[in-house]
């Protein structure tokens, strides 16, 4: 098969894999109108239509669902194999698409997305954010970097970050004419910055002392599900916040933020690269994999 008829196939794969052009042009790193062209040019010469389209849904039609599930394998094992050969380059090129939250992007840009485009030119990284847990597979992604706890069981994962820590700040604008919190239970006496997961579902504050473990459903005035909206209203003196350490240390430092029940936020494991348990890596995972554990901390 050319070239382009394999271009067609990968769009097809993709627009029933995301259930939409947008996103599948996204994925494929090509305008909706020339995955739209492909996904034409491959009907036209079957003669089939592989999608039911509206002006608000794409869907595979009957012949689409056949046709998918003989050739997704199919196309698959064209991958592996060209993956396979990749083993045999002495250096990486391509695209690396990597999916994690915000806030690990944050952490990882510097010492490993940026390092990684240094050492290797001829790549390119796609760094995609997302709070929820997805398939890496499913979503055409090489890795993903997530807190060791929430790691699907059947990937292969490499520790970056020991330890990450959530501890508790307020401004000294706050505080002022307020007494400190000194157990979480006080928390119900404060105004707090309650956080809106990507369920829907408000985030618990947690804390543990010496094996005792306390969730508080903290009140507050404002709920946000963006970190860094959080950090602009604590420093404000909106409420009281639980945000990762490192992202507010040098506040900390310069004494804009107090922090506060300190005794009662350990420490918890760190991130974690994560991809699938695959024969062979590809070349270009494999050196992004060994910068991980070079720059592991």
């Amino acid at each position: 098969m050319n070239r382009s008829g394999l271009i067609e196939l990968e769009a097809v794969v993709a627009v029933a894999r995301r259930g939409g052009f947008r996103a599948a042009a996204r994925d494929l790193g090509m305008s909706s109108s020339a995955l739209s062209h492909a996904v034409a040019g491959l009907e036209a010469r079957l003669g089939v239509r592989l999608f039911d389209r509206t002006t608000r849904s794409v869907s595979l039609s009957a012949a689409g669902e056949q046709f998918i599930a003989e050739v997704a394998p199919a196309l698959s094992q064209i991958h592996a194999a060209i993956e396979n050969v990749d083993q045999h380059r002495e250096r990486p090129s391509g695209t690396l698409r990597l999916n994690t939250s915000l806030g690990a992007a944050r952490m990882i840009l510097s010492p490993l997305i940026l390092e990684y485009l240094r050492r290797y030119p001829e790549m390119k990284v796609e760094l995609v954010t997302d709070n929820r847990l997805i398939d890496l597979v499913e979503e055409g992604f090489d890795a993903g970097f997530r807190l060791q706890e929430s790691l699907p069981a059947d990937m292969i994962a490499v520790p970056f970050s020991r330890t990450i820590r959530s501890i508790v700040v307020g401004s000294p604008a706050y505080f002022a004419g307020r007494e400190q919190p000194r157990v979480p239970a006080d928390l119900l006496r404060h105004v707090c910055i309650r956080m809106r997961m990507s369920s829907g579902s408000i985030y618990r504050w947690e804390f543990e002392k010496r094996g005792e473990t306390v969730e508080i459903d903290v009140p507050g005035v404002l709920t946000l599900d963006e970190t860094a909206l959080m950090h602009e209203a604590v420093l404000a003196g909106v409420g009281l916040l639980l945000i990762t350490e490192d992202l507010v240390a040098e506040d900390l430092a310069a004494r804009r933020l107090i922090q506060v029940l300190d005794d009662w936020t350990p420490a918890y494991p760190g991130l974690s690269l994560y991809y699938p348990g695959r024969r062979h890596a590809p070349a270009k995972l494999r050196a992004f994999i060994d910068l991980v554990k070079e720059r592991s901390r």
